[in-house]
């Protein structure tokens, strides 16, 4: 069981009501009646829900292996063992190392397997893009420009509608699409809904991308970045913080040709961003110019952050993408925060670093994440400054070096600074209440406090008194709190600390619909088929953002996959003896009221795969999936 179930109280979430006391604490107490055993759980599965599965038990099961466990990792864990062969004798001495390796949480050291190539015979992007009467490569071209041979080797369509048709009107991806034959003429042209086309066109669906043009001066380090340089020239030389004097700010400058932003919210690169042109020089907007454009800001006119009481979704890596904040904020999330993004690879131009940026357009509250870089600095400026220049949003600077980040970061942002810190790096060392006052001091917005230290993880659970402490240490910064949020008590408790709002985490993966039972302070007990809508819904998305091709349909399965991980671990409520659920408790096994619910239920990779199959079709050959994070909430 975890260290944290053992300390912590029975409040939140010892376990130790009654009703659960057949339950090892740790445990959620669910209804006798829908209890189970491994081996019958997964029996009830292959049965596909049959009254009287077999008995018999599946290979490794009587090993004592892990089935919530890939079998890739579990022998890696074993340090060589084999599945078949080994002796219990040999076995023993090994398993308590074994169980301190599964506790550490992520698992970074699992076999990276990424497809090399989606299809054989790649259609060239020119004839997909209907532009055949010249090839984007020249004679350089390595794709293929027959479209019959490609038909050929094509794989079946996978369903027979499709999402990007009925949306937009046009699917881009044309023969490649694996649901063309809904938008495929009898001669294999592409169909267009004129209408719905012309409807869909503005605005765009997502926003924040980068230019190309911007993308290869940053790529030639052509960008200057005059007012970050001369903010750390200030830090450098001990000067205190406070506004940068108007007469000693250089405008920025960049090489010819400056860029157009694709983003209609930042009409013009601000001034010293390093991005724009001077006011008498002639460049493409995609507004009205406006004094703010040219004139830096006063820190009295800079914009202000209101966000108390609002719910706010955390950045979550990998699986806080924009298919999945598209289903919190339809939920209720109020705010929502773009994956963390480094600073170095945002100032490079990498484009897989800049789509973390990215932000649909209901997304109305909106931040970025920009973490710095492992050796400690300086590019943090640069990078905010750039990323405010196509976000108009909250950029997030987790603070290595408080004074060099922040400074910099309150001189040079025209919008508001946030910050979020862990109570300290040890685990017994608090540091949090002692960094707070100096980030007040120097004119951050409002800092978010997870309560859990670095080096602790999600041992224990996370320390809400403490919390309540550093709120008297910030006034009259607000500080969000974040932690263990699972259901409307514990929003009701944690906003009892004093703090400005919530953050949620962990709680939206595992019931997304985690918003809507804290506005209405209620438990839903959501049936499977529900869940399933959602899945269908994220898929839906998914193949909007990432592409509805062979590569989009797969990147899909594997962010939904990488959710699945986190969702199994949701007990419904109508199975629950005591509510709620909480955070740090490991459903046992146990049979849902239907055969989906209990599929659900599943923490075998390959019952993930099932689900997604259910929406995806069926997975490409030699598909492996290994999830990022093991089940660290319940170790």
């Amino acid at each position: 069981m975890a260290e944290g179930t053992a300390e912590a109280p029975l409040e939140n979430g010892g376990g130790g009501d009654s009703g659960a006391g057949a339950l090892e604490r740790g445990v959620a107490p669910i209804k006798p009646q829908y209890l189970t055993t491994k081996e019958q759980f997964h029996q009830f599965l292959e049965a596909k829900g049959q009254e009287k599965p077999c008995r018999e038990t599946e290979v490794g099961d009587s090993a004592g292996n892990d089935l919530a466990e890939p079998e890739a990792k579990r022998i890696r864990l074993e340090d060589g063992q084999t599945e078949d062969g080994q002796t219990e004798e040999a076995a023993e001495p090994r398993e308590q190392p074994q169980t301190q390796k599964r506790a550490r949480g992520q698992n970074k050291g699992r076999p990276h397997v990424k497809p090399t190539h989606y299809d054989k015979n790649r259609l060239c992007p020119s004839l997909i893009q209907e532009s055949a009467a010249k090839c984007f490569f020249g004679d350089r071209c390595r794709f293929l420009h027959d479209v019959g041979r490609y038909l050929e080797t094509k794989p079946a369509d996978l369903g027979p509608r499709c999402v990007l048709f009925e949306t937009f009107g046009r699917c881009p991806y044309g023969v490649t699409c694996r649901f063309a034959g809904a938008h495929l003429g009898p001669e294999g042209q592409n169909l267009v809904q004129e209408e719905l086309a012309a409807r869909g066109a503005q605005p765009p669906p997502v926003r924040n991308g980068l230019d190309k043009a911007l993308q290869q001066q940053l790529r030639k380090r052509e960008v200057r970045f005059e007012r970050a340089e001369l903010a750390l020239r200030r830090f450098s030389q001990g000067q205190p913080p406070g506004p940068t004097p108007a007469a000693a700010v250089p405008e920025g400058t960049v090489a010819k040709g400056a860029p157009r932003q694709d983003n209609c919210g930042a009409q013009q690169v601000p001034t010293g961003l390093g991005t724009s042109t001077p006011p008498s020089s002639p460049v493409r907007t995609c507004g009205p110019l406006t004094d703010e454009d040219v004139v830096r800001l006063r820190p009295c006119e800079k914009k202000r952050l209101d966000i108390r009481g609002k719910l706010y979704l955390a950045p979550l890596t990998t699986c806080g993408n924009l298919p999945f904040r598209r289903i919190c904020k339809r939920f209720g999330a109020d705010v929502t925060c773009g994956e963390m993004a480094v600073c170095t690879n945002l100032l490079q131009g990498q484009m897989s670093e800049w789509a973390l940026l990215k932000r649909h357009q209901c997304e109305d509250i909106f931040g970025v994440q920009v973490s710095a870089r492992p050796e400690g600095g300086s590019a943090e400026g640069p990078s905010a400054a750039l990323s405010q220049s196509q976000v108009p949003g909250l950029p997030w600077l987790p603070p290595r070096t408080p004074g060099l980040s922040c400074g910099v970061g309150v001189l040079v942002l025209d919008v508001p600074l946030t910050v979020k810190i862990r109570t300290g790096v040890q685990e017994r060392v608090n540091l949090a209440h002692r960094l707070l006052p100096e980030l007040r001091d120097w004119g951050v917005a409002l800092v978010t406090l997870h309560g859990r230290s670095r080096e602790q993880r999600y041992t224990k659970l996370a320390d809400w008194q403490y919390i309540e402490e550093c709120v008297k240490a910030a006034s009259p910064m607000p500080l969000f709190g974040n932690g263990d949020i699972l259901s409307f008590e514990d929003a009701n408790h944690a906003m009892q600390t004093g703090v400005a709002g919530i953050m949620i985490a962990r709680g939206a993966l595992l019931k997304p619909w985690l918003f809507t039972e804290i506005k209405e302070q209620r438990h839903w007990d959501i049936s499977s088929s529900e869940r399933l809508d959602i899945l269908r819904d994220f898929t839906s998305y998914g193949l909007e953002h990432w592409g509805s091709d062979t590569q989009g349909v797969e990147k899909t399965r594997r962010f939904l996959l990488e959710w699945l991980s986190f969702l199994c671990r949701y007990v419904p409520v109508g199975l629950l003896e005591r509510l709620p659920q909480r955070i740090n408790e490991r459903p046992p096994y146990y049979l849902g009221r239907d055969y989906l619910e209990t599929l659900m239920a599943s923490q075998k990779a390959a019952d993930w795969i099932r689900i997604s199959e259910m929406l995806l079709g069926p997975v490409p050959p030699n598909f492996v999936f290994l999830p990022k994070h093991k089940a660290n909430a319940y170790k």
